[in-house]
């Protein structure tokens, strides 16, 4: 006999993402664990490349009309049909929408309605048993909506910039409604737990990173000369690239030969490029752009060590465990990082990194030539990451309480040896 396997629908704001490979390491996981997934993309890919663990994913995509109006009439064909199909159920979450526009009045709660719509009539025969939202912000809106259309249930993964710059009141809102939520530092789970009523299912998961794909090829324990310093991430404020700047310029006026490397884009890159140069460091800075996983994994490979110096904006954003310096410790490659939000969570100061204070670039500055010089210091903290790395950032072993929370909440029980689909 035949068994037919519920299917997990994956809402998300995009996909593929270059920014985002925790999610599509996540996703092939899920599948290799033997949970069928189906993508639902709020927008098209806006990269022209991307990783190649994205071409081991096996679950097709359906594309959401990304705005209302050029879109408009397959948002009502389809929302029209729902309509016909199951009326009562339809108007209620109409009924549930419009109280919730009249609280933000924002164009964007009808789209993620319509687009909620959009799926659900078009993937009807799909068979999606769930829904599961990552970021906390817009996609967990259409997955909220889409599970009321449907009579389904749906769950969230809370990261960072969409958990708190949100009005904390919608969040709450959004937890109680949820079957379950997942994030990815204990510092989010302390912070949902303090806004919601209904926090009883608020699970911690680290994203994890392939630790096969991050090994590194060559020993770290000597720096070159001149020093090769590296960060990777988005040109944007509370990654406090501005800060790491003005270390650099402190390390360069004490007569540190050093060359940076800086792989990412983002609207910040005028402002830096102004910056190096006031500093006198623009001719020792090799700028990359965006780069695929292997590239970013060979720039790792080729440094002396990684530095960031994320902080916590007027608005509430901030990181949450940049993946980065996970990857950076599995390479080899020590770190330095400021205390700041659930980096703590992975970095122990001291021990398998060093951590300054935010907006301290002379902090900064000397934990950088304390990692450059002090041999015996930047061993031990090798060791002591690569250690924490392998022990509790492996993805394949996180994968695993992922799956057992989706087993405890949903009917997403992957197929048993010996059953067929």
């Amino acid at each position: 006999m035949k068994t037919v396997q519920p299917v997990l629908g994956m809402v998300l704001k995009g996909y593929p993402r270059i920014s985002e490979t925790f999610i599509s390491n996540e996703i092939y996981l899920l599948e290799k664990a033997g949970i069928r997934i189906h993508i639902i993309s709020m927008r098209e890919p806006r990269e022209n490349f991307t990783h190649r663990s994205v071409q081991r994913i096996k679950a097709d995509i359906t594309y959401l009309p990304d705005r209302i109006l050029p879109h408009l009439h397959r948002l009502a064909v389809h929302n029209l049909c729902l309509l016909c199909i199951t009326p009562r159920r339809y108007v209620k979450t109409a009924g549930f929408m419009v109280k919730q526009w009249l609280k933000t009045r924002r164009s964007a709660t009808l789209k993620h309605f319509l687009q909620a719509g959009y799926f659900v009539n078009k993937l009807r025969t799909v068979g999606i048993t769930h829904l599961h939202a990552h970021f906390a912000h817009s996609p967990t809106s259409v997955a909220l909506f889409g599970s009321r259309l449907a009579n389904i249930p749906f769950s969230f993964t809370g990261h960072a910039k969409d958990v708190y710059t949100q009005d904390p009141e919608k969040l709450a809102r959004k937890i109680d409604l949820a079957q379950f939520v997942v994030t990815c530092t204990g510092a989010n789970k302390t912070y949902l737990e303090s806004i919601a009523s209904n926090h009883h299912n608020i699970n911690v998961v680290h994203h994890g990173i392939d630790l096969h794909l991050f090994t590194p090829q060559h020993d770290k324990t000597q720096p070159h000369s001149p020093a090769r310093i590296i960060s990777v991430a988005r040109l944007t404020a509370k990654k406090g690239l501005a800060t790491v700047f003005e270390a650099l310029g402190k390390l360069h006026k004490g007569g540190l030969d050093f060359r940076y490397t800086i792989i990412g884009t983002g609207e910040d890159r005028e402002m830096l490029e102004t910056l190096a140069t006031r500093l006198g460091i623009q001719d020792m800075i090799d700028w990359r752009g965006v780069r695929p996983h292997e590239d970013v994994v060979t720039a790792l490979d080729e440094s002396d060590v990684f530095v960031l110096g994320c902080q916590v904006l007027e608005n509430g954003d901030r990181d949450g465990i940049p993946n980065v310096l996970v990857e950076s410790m599995a390479m080899g490659l020590p770190v330095v990082a400021t205390r700041v939000s659930a980096i703590p969570e992975l970095v122990e100061d001291e021990v398998s990194g060093l951590l300054v204070s935010q907006r301290d670039p002379d902090a900064l500055a000397h934990a950088l030539q304390r990692l450059l010089t002090d041999i015996p210091l930047r061993k031990r903290i090798i060791e002591n990451a690569k250690q924490n790395v392998s022990v509790h950032f492996d993805n394949t072993r996180l994968i695993a309480g992922l799956v057992s929370i989706f087993a405890k909440n949903t009917q997403l029980v992957p197929l048993k040896e010996g059953e067929t689909e």
